[in-house]
């Protein structure tokens, strides 16, 4: 055997090891105050059990398939009777411990042949599943079942209705795709359920700050009218729900920007930047405003769940509407017509916008008029909460809200008109304008 086949055996018998150490790590640690000998496989144990697997997949040529075989049914045989013994003893019926102890000796013997990244991918995993075990019982006792039932919607809009989808364009102005439109939909429904849910598990403790946080996941326009709303019932202060929708606001900036990286990548270098700005001018508000609170209370921002079938279809028919509607101006009226349609459509939904905006720089359309697009839409909307945040809570709350409002418009705006043509090395093209 040459020195570098030796080499590489050497290398995946202690991935093997290693995975099956990683695991006992765990176990071992679980079951510390346990008595020595009293658990059928511990740290030592695990290791074996890893190390096993990797000579037992490294003699597969020499014996065999069904050799293979016949050592792994034997070692199945062996953990399974010392399991069964430390079950019956204990009164527990979990069978988590074999599995993973099996899995270990099938990740040692696949990382002889296989692709070590997914060995050690795969070890990780199942530590963390099993060292995890408390937190995710806390987090499955804390939905309830209409929440774990949206969760099942997102995943039966992911692996059975997209794949059923048509991926082509079906309308006569060759814009909406289907299978496009409906992952979309997803995104936005998934990233709003991962919101509410964060809301859920965290609980109250954390305040008005920490709910509108998670919150703004879900919908910070509705995170800024239900400030409101306790502002004028008198359960927050102005001056710490201002705090907290404008931190919701910096964090809908953010997700804007997540939007636009992850549906049209080639727009993102044009305004991630104005972006950037007035999401930092919102955050330093917050710091500013949670300065002058003077009382502090539980003001954790109540949400219902955002996730239902009619919510769902709502906002794909929402989109496709936005989306023909921003493919017939454009095409119509060029950038004289598509500004002007995100700033009317952002006064509704900002995540629209920008959702239709990507869907056109796809299709054709100049990445830095979509970018342009998306940034109306984002300020339109974020005055549109603003003069919510008025209706809903008064002047004083939305008197805070407007002016940090305004000053992450102008932070945004001077960005995107000075730096952000040297920042996409536009510069020699012009200055950039807006409409």
């Amino acid at each position: 055997m040459a020195d570098a086949e030796l080499m590489d055996m050497f290398q995946r018998l202690t991935m093997a090891l290693g995975v099956g150490f990683l695991l006992g790590v765990e176990r071992g640690w679980r079951h510390r105050d346990a008595p020595e000998g009293s658990r059928a496989a511990g740290l030592r144990t695990h290791a074996i059990i890893g190390l096993l697997g990797g000579v037992c997949g490294a003699a597969l040529p020499a014996i065999g398939a069904f050799g293979f075989a016949a050592l792994t049914l034997a070692f199945a045989a062996c953990l399974l009777a010392f399991k069964l013994r430390e079950s019956q003893r204990d009164n527990d019926v979990s069978v988590t411990g074999t599995l993973a102890a099996l899995l270990v000796f099938v990740l040692g013997a696949y990382a002889m042949w296989g692709d070590l990244r997914v060995v050690a991918a795969s070890g990780v995993v199942l530590v963390a599943l099993l060292a995890f075990k408390d937190a995710l019982h806390d987090w499955l006792d804390a939905l309830s079942w209409k929440e774990l039932r949206s969760a099942l919607l997102i995943l039966a809009a992911s692996a059975i209705a997209l794949p059923l989808l048509p991926d082509r364009v079906i309308d006569p102005w060759e814009t909406i795709n289907p299978r496009e439109l409906w992952l979309l939909t997803i995104l936005v429904a998934g990233a709003s359920f991962a919101g509410y849910a964060g809301v859920r598990v965290l609980g109250r403790d954390l305040g008005v700050l920490a709910g509108a946080a998670a919150g703004a996941l879900v919908s910070s326009t509705v995170v800024t009218a239900e400030l409101g709303r306790r502002v004028r019932a008198g359960e927050t202060a102005a001056a710490s729900a201002a705090s907290a929708a404008c931190l919701a606001g910096a964090i809908s900036l953010t997700r804007t920007m997540a939007l636009v990286a992850v549906t049209a990548p080639a727009a993102l270098p044009r305004v991630w930047s104005a972006l950037a700005a007035g999401a930092l001018v919102l955050a330093l508000s917050t710091w500013l405003l949670h300065r002058r609170v003077a009382e502090k209370g539980d003001a954790n921002v109540g949400l219902h769940n955002p996730l239902d079938l009619v919510a769902v279809a709502r906002f794909a028919l929402l989109l496709g509407a936005v989306i023909v509607i921003g493919r017939l101006a454009a095409d119509a009226y060029g950038q004289a017509g598509l500004l002007p349609f995100a700033a009317t459509a952002g006064l509704a939904d900002a995540d629209a916008v920008t959702l239709a905006a990507a869907s056109l720089v796809r299709g054709g359309l100049v990445p830095a008029l979509g970018a342009q697009a998306v940034l109306v839409g984002v300020l339109v909307n974020t005055f549109s909460k603003g003069a919510i945040a008025w209706m809903a809570g008064g002047r004083a709350y939305g008197g805070l809200y407007l002016a940090a409002a305004a000053a992450a418009a102008l932070a945004a705006v001077a960005v995107w008109a000075f730096a952000g043509p040297i920042l996409t090395g536009e510069a020699s093209l012009g200055p950039v304008r807006i409409g």
